[in-house]
């Protein structure tokens, strides 16, 4: 059994920190106060669709409670990226490996700028929320894709969320894989936010269909014109993320119906940016960043 800390102890960081612990990890969640309070208190309450149960684990509100974890899960939200890696570099073993579990296509090397330790991309696909503090339900889902099958490291990281429980694939071309999930979370986290909808009625909505079709060839073009390769087929693979999570609401609906800061400069907003500065066209991904901003001022006034 390894030691690990989960900086961010949200949704995703809690439902993978708390497999590890289930598995018999020492597990160590970092996160806001009113999570850490409750988990230490109760432990995680972890909702599952196979289990309920109360999950121990150790707790913080300091990122120097990653010192002594010989792996690091990087859960933060993508806004607190550079902060929170320049927070947790002076505490690292020499020897930890840090996973990077966000949204985002630029978050593993805005990390490793900051930090000595190697940095491993991870593509996430899991229906989570916190339902209340120390709280997680898990709707579905919770598989991985890492890095290079041909790096021992990449494969022990594996070997060890495989063994809790996770499947894990790895990738020759995990940025075609990361490029994969923001075509996803450009296509369905705006729209769930601004309709408040989960995503099995919002694809149901007029015109839903075309808008998401629009915001995938968009995003797809740029990643083409970043020199990134993707697999075929990914507009069908989005239209059936609704039939497999129909009861999930994005992350960006969920903040907002909380009045908590968005990601959406690091999904819409990026592929727009990016798009922009590669003279391709984004109008659809540039309507949605501009709507959701809207909406987080509205809520800041």
């Amino acid at each position: 059994m390894i030691r690990v800390a989960v900086l961010g102890a949200g949704a995703v960081g809690c439902y993978y920190g708390g497999m590890l612990a289930r598995a018999g990890h020492r597990v160590t969640l970092i996160g806001r106060p009113a999570h850490v309070e409750a988990i230490a208190r109760d432990g995680l309450r972890f909702e599952s669709k196979g289990f309920a149960e109360n999950v121990r684990t150790a707790t913080s509100t300091s990122a120097a409670a990653v010192r002594g974890a010989s792996l690091v899960l990087f859960c933060v939200k993508s806004t607190d990226t550079d902060t929170a890696a320049a927070q947790i570099a002076p505490h690292l073993d020499a020897g930890a490996i840090v996973v990077n579990l966000q949204n985002g296509v630029d978050n593993t090397e805005r990390i490793q700028a900051a930090v000595k330790n190697a940095v491993i991309p991870a593509v996430v696909y899991v229906a989570t929320e916190m339902a209340g503090p120390g709280h997680l339900k898990h709707h579905g889902r919770g598989d991985l894709v890492i890095g290079s099958p041909h790096d021992k490291t990449n494969r022990e990281i594996k070997a060890r969320f495989e063994a809790a429980g996770v499947p894990v694939a790895v990738s020759d071309n995990v940025a075609g894989e990361l490029w994969a999930k923001l075509v996803v979370n450009c296509a369905y986290n705006a729209l769930s936010a601004i309709s408040q909808l989960p995503y099995g009625r919002l694809i149901e909505g007029a015109g839903v269909r075309e808008a998401m079709r629009d915001v995938v060839e968009e995003t797809l073009a740029v990643a083409r014109a970043s020199g990134v390769a993707t697999a075929p087929g990914l507009l069908e693979q989005t239209y059936k993320i609704a039939a497999a999570m129909p009861a999930q609401y994005s992350s960006t609906a969920q903040d907002l119906a909380r009045g908590k800061p968005t990601e959406i400069d690091h999904l819409n907003g990026f592929v727009a940016r990016r798009g922009e500065a590669l003279g391709v066209p984004t109008p659809a991904n540039r309507m949605l960043w501009t709507l959701v901003k809207l909406l987080e001022a509205s809520q800041a006034t």
